[in-house]
């Protein structure tokens, strides 16, 4: 330590990991974090920052966004939306393929990598999408740098239909070969399609159709399946947004008998419920919908028995009069949240629902380890990149819309007060928040370096590329 240059010291902090928060001084080498101190005893370095009564936790990994670009660059870009996940605390995210062109090919992936490298603020990871039709192109996608896959089960905004079940477990097949995770849309898309239009025949554009389209046995249907196909195949598997109750039994199960499953919910989910519709509207209008009272409380539970693994936003941007039509099928379905998520749950620490402890296990432990990224990031130690959010839990604002930094001024959570807040986020060793203010520059955030564990493929003998191979 005498010997290496220290270029930035963090002083008079807390510390968070998931098993402890200790007071000490964080000291920071280029992009990495050099050491991990006793208060007082790290030298004095070019710049320091006085972290007296606040935290310091691992950035947030966000591992479920939507930034639009290509395609859709008016609704969010990668500079706008980086912004908002650093102001948020966020230094990692996972950005979803459904964009245009979706990111299927290897011409789409170039498109977008060039999108996310010219304007990130913070690092990324971005999805392949497995469809109908691409299932030749998910090793040459894995060899030019996609983080991990997702196959949309059910509909979502891009309207890519769901692959059938043919294609998506051969894609599995492939995929576990690699040790390459899928994050699944798990909704079954036939029952919600069917429903919508009966309703929409009917006259039916109230708020609520939407959650009458989609019931729970939607989830438990196509998690069902999604969880047997990546246990024949020993394919690594992750759920998105889960917003019900029902399934959680699947997955309790799948988990004792050793499936790799990874769960992930969202604080809307945990926070509200039907009875927000009246104030609301189309606004809250998202896939998977905002439940009946009584789910929330089963997602809390299941977070806490580890059942769902960690925290996401589904960060979904739309311009405000995109959400506001008074015909349910006509409002865009998502709004955004990764600016909003690390103030969110920080209040529900502060109301006792959570620790913080819990908190960066659910935020940044958690997906490090899900997305093979940890220890590199997910952790605040020796030798880990200085991903960092330096947090005030004695000092929250209200959430104003018209302060995001995302395109999208509309958020659910507009009102919102919150007893927390996020002074400074750093990633890999830059500044990029300075008490509240973005001063990062565009370009800084680079591709997450990850290292999956080793693949554990399971009944090849018996997969689409042995069974068509010619006998003698």
């Amino acid at each position: 330590m005498d010997q290496e240059k220290v270029d930035l010291v963090i002083r008079g902090g807390t510390v968070v990991s998931p098993s402890s928060s200790i007071k000490a001084d964080v000291a920071i080498s280029g992009q990495k974090i050099s050491a991990v101190s006793s208060p007082g005893i790290l030298p004095k370095a070019e710049y320091e920052i006085d972290a007296e009564g606040l935290y310091l936790l691992p950035g947030a990994i966000d591992s479920h966004v939507h930034f639009r670009e290509p395609g859709y660059a008016y609704k969010e870009d990668w500079a706008t939306g980086t912004a908002a996940a650093a102001c948020g605390g966020t230094t990692s995210v996972f950005e979803m393929p459904n964009t245009n062109p979706p990111t299927g090919t290897l011409e789409a992936l170039a498109l977008k990598q060039e999108c996310a490298s010219r304007q990130a603020h913070v690092d990324y990871g971005i999805y392949g999408l497995l469809d109908e039709n691409n299932i030749e192109n998910l090793e040459a996608l894995i060899e030019n740098g996609v983080s991990g896959f997702k196959c949309f089960m059910g509909n979502t905004f891009g309207d890519l239909p769901a692959p059938s079940d043919g294609a998506m477990l051969e894609g599995f097949e492939i995929l576990s070969r690699h040790g390459y995770r899928c994050t699944v849309h798990a909704e079954n898309p036939s029952i919600m399609a069917r429903r919508q239009a009966r309703m929409e025949a009917a006259g039916r554009t109230d708020t609520l159709a939407h959650l009458a389209a989609r019931p729970e046995v939607c989830a438990v249907e196509a998690v069902g399946r999604a969880v047997a196909f990546a246990e024949w195949t020993g394919a690594r598997l992750h759920i998105a947004h889960k917003s019900s109750k029902d399934a959680l039994y699947i997955l309790k199960d799948a988990k004792a008998r050793g499936v790799d499953v990874t769960v992930e919910t969202c604080p809307h989910y945990l926070l509200m419920s039907t009875d927000d519709t009246d104030r609301l509207g189309g606004q809250m209008r998202v896939n998977p919908p905002i439940r009946e009272p009584g789910h929330a409380e089963a997602l809390w539970e299941a977070l806490h028995d580890g059942t769902i693994d960690m925290i996401a936003t589904d960060h979904a941007p739309h311009q405000p009069e995109e959400k506001d039509s008074k015909n349910i099928w006509e409002c865009d379905c998502g709004f955004p949240g990764v600016e909003t998520q690390m103030p969110i749950m920080l209040t529900q620490v502060n109301q006792g629902r959570l620790t913080l402890q819990q908190y960066v296990q659910w935020s940044a432990h958690a997906p490090a380890h899900a997305w093979g990224c940890y220890p590199n990031k997910g952790v605040i130690q020796a030798g880990s990149d200085a991903d960092i959010a330096i947090v005030d839990m004695k000092s929250g604002n209200m959430i104003d819309r018209e302060m995001l930094h995302s395109k999208s001024k509309m958020t659910v959570w507009h009102g919102f007060q919150t007893s927390a807040s996020v002074e400074w986020t750093l990633v890999r060793g830059a500044v990029v928040v300075e008490k509240g203010v973005l001063v990062g520059k565009q370009g800084h955030g680079k591709p997450i370096q990850q290292k999956m564990p080793a693949p554990a493929p399971r009944n090849q003998e018996k997969s689409m590329e042995e069974i068509v191979k010619i006998r003698d």
